[in-house]
């Protein structure tokens, strides 16, 4: 019974995230730092930009391994799979939903409604921004480290100036911040996860990657085949649930599994939900496998390769934490994260969503109530759906 309370507790956050948490995985980060960081205080910020600049690193979905990670370190593997349910399934229940449905979600109301949810995002991530910033950045040197981080993804652009800019904030962490990396208490759990499991998992990740094609082939099985593309698609992206899309419509499209059509229609569908991109798998396998059956091999397929590489660095990552030398790669690494989340914060997030004089003002008044009253996620979605809404009606 010790163990079902905070099981219970994590499978609590990560479903009032995985119903309010949108505008995709960087504003998913925003979300969880304000529900997880500041709210229930499970970890401190700088633990927790560790964390997220770690699963930028790894392929897979960023926000959905921070999630598994977080929920592993609460209460155990029960919390990891509770973490992954709460936040994953909303969404995908949604998507499984929408491919059975007969006609397609249009109209003036349901566009304003869309573009609210955009807003949403602006003001979430401006607030992970603006305090991540202070409490990351808070000398020159460091937002030296973030800005030169927000003109490699500005020049680069895409996975691998995500990468870049965290390598070079590793290098420059290296380089100019050792007199920073002193041994400070730290408000989380250690994620001790054993050495062992992590070879494991490494050793079932790469099997996976290799040996599902050929298997594939041989048997000739519909769901295996469908099971290797999202597995391949899972393992290889870097940059999350926007940047896989286009390898899942190269693997679906051409040879007949779905129609272009239907797969626009799910990705456009997939960017007014809560919770992980990645559940447009859901939607993707039910149109493409013939069923619920197929909704659900590709969700778990897609997600998987994800979680095993998280778990095959976790082990080793603990333990390399607390090394100086690492501990001052980390905090070029943490300032670098800053300069990529306020880069994400002006493209795609306000180039996309602030188109006029009016978005402008929504986004910065839900701003002020988040920074200045603490306001609720859930408050936040709710007006700024209403208002949008409301001003598209009028016009």
């Amino acid at each position: 019974m010790k163990e079902a309370r905070p099981v219970a507790e994590v499978f609590a956050a990560f479903l009032k995230l995985g119903l309010t948490s949108f505008g995709g995985p960087i504003a998913h980060l925003g979300y969880f730092r304000d529900e997880l960081v500041l709210r229930r205080c499970w970890i401190n910020d700088e633990a927790y930009a560790e964390l997220v600049a770690l699963c930028q690193f790894l392929p897979g979905p960023a926000s959905s391994q921070v999630g598994f990670a977080l929920g592993y370190a609460r209460a155990g593997w029960l919390g990891a799979l509770a973490a992954f349910i709460a936040f994953t399934f909303p969404s995908a229940l949604l998507m499984l939903a929408l491919a059975f449905a007969s006609a397609a979600i249009d109209g003036p109301i349901a566009e304003a409604a869309f573009h609210g949810l955009k807003l949403v995002a602006v003001a979430i991530v401006g607030q992970a921004a603006w305090g991540m910033a202070r409490s990351l950045t808070p000398d020159l040197l460091r937002a030296a480290i973030a800005i030169s981080a927000a003109l490699i993804i500005l020049l680069v652009g895409g996975a691998f100036g995500q990468i870049g800019a965290i390598a070079l904030g590793a290098m420059a962490g290296l380089l100019l911040c050792r007199r920073l990396a002193v041994d400070q208490a730290s408000r989380w759990l250690t994620i001790a996860m054993p050495r062992r499991l992590g070879v494991a998992a490494a050793i079932l990740f790469v099997a996976l990657l290799a040996g599902l094609p050929p298997l594939a082939h041989a048997l000739g099985w519909r769901e295996l085949a469908l099971f290797d593309i999202f597995y391949r698609a899972g393992a290889l992206v870097f940059g999350g649930g926007h940047v896989v899309l286009p390898l899942l419509q190269a693997e679906l499209v051409p040879p007949g599994w779905i129609g272009d059509d239907s797969f626009l229609a799910g990705y456009g569908a997939a960017q007014a939900l809560p919770g992980p991109l990645f559940a447009i798998s859901a939607y993707l396998g039910t149109v493409a496998g013939d069923g619920v059956g197929g909704g659900l091999v590709a969700l778990a397929a897609l997600f998987l390769p994800g979680f095993l590489i998280l778990t095959a660095a976790l082990p080793f990552w603990a333990r390399l934490r607390h090394n100086r030398t690492v501990k001052a790669a980390i905090i070029g690494v943490n300032a670098a994260v800053v300069g990529i989340l306020g880069m994400a914060l002006y493209d795609p997030l306000v180039t996309t969503a602030v188109l006029s004089w009016r978005d402008a003002l929504l986004a910065l008044t839900a701003l002020a109530a988040l920074l200045r009253f603490r306001a609720p996620p859930l408050a936040i979605v709710a007006g700024l759906v209403a208002a949008s809404v409301a001003f598209g009606v009028a016009a």
